[in-house]
């Protein structure tokens, strides 16, 4: 079902935001073609400290939902602490090129938190989680990709005028304020950023559709044609 889910939202941001994102140049990612991405510790620029723990747990789906392989997260944090590397900030400062060597990653991609808060005025509260996140080469320490994205809900928005309305925003805010659910937000924020034409990831290796998409992710085509003539890679291995 959560698969489903996954699938159809994605769909429906891609339908209905291809014309309006501004494309990118998707050259360095397609020659370096990665197929396996590293999660690592996440940044935490917000006052809730249980942010990062939470949303590492609405990444990995979609980046797997993509086409690519990624490392299971609570044993990439294991390996982390024992290396002395408990330290999202310290990781983030980190060479790209230890981290892949240290974990066989092709690509290391690293997320902040900017916002993951509910503001609550008057009648209303809104909820507002906001990511960035970079993904570098784990064989070169080259950026391969960038973006950020930033979701808001504000619950009662749509219930009507009147003074049945304004109780029942006052309801839903105050239900909204004592317990905001952040993860739907942050999964939305997640497909905005990976899903979306021309400012996502082009189709992982583990897609059926895996090098069908250099029109909507466009890159030099010295790179596509690189990419292409690099060998498939083996679907039996990470």
């Amino acid at each position: 079902m959560a698969k489903k889910w996954l699938t159809a939202v994605a769909a429906l941001l891609l339908t209905t935001s291809c014309a309006q994102m501004p494309k990118k140049d998707y050259s360095a990612f397609y020659a370096e073609r990665p197929r396996s991405i590293l999660i690592v510790p996440v940044v935490n620029n917000t006052v809730d400290v249980d942010a990062p723990r939470y949303f590492l747990a609405t990444v990995t789906v979609p980046l797997a939902e993509r086409g690519y392989y990624t490392f299971p997260v609570n044993l990439v944090l294991g390996v982390m602490n024992e290396e002395g590397l408990s330290d999202a900030n310290l990781v983030h400062g980190a060479d790209p090129t230890v981290l892949g060597a240290m974990f066989g990653a092709d690509a290391i991609l690293y997320i902040s938190i900017e916002h993951w808060e509910t503001v609550y005025i008057v009648l209303s509260a809104t909820t507002t989680v906001s990511f960035k996140y970079v993904i570098k080469s784990g064989r070169t320490g080259e950026t391969l990709w960038q973006d950020q994205s930033t979701v808001q809900y504000t619950p009662g928005a749509n219930s009507g005028g009147g003074i049945a309305g304004l109780v029942a925003m006052a309801v839903a805010a105050a239900i909204q304020k004592v317990a905001p659910n952040y993860m739907p937000l942050a999964k939305q924020a997640n497909l905005q950023a990976l899903w979306l034409p021309g400012k996502g990831l082009p189709a992982g290796p583990y897609r059926g559709d895996y090098g069908s998409d250099a029109e909507v992710f466009p890159g030099s085509g010295a790179a596509i044609a690189a990419s292409a003539a690099r060998p498939v890679p083996d679907e039996t291995k990470p």
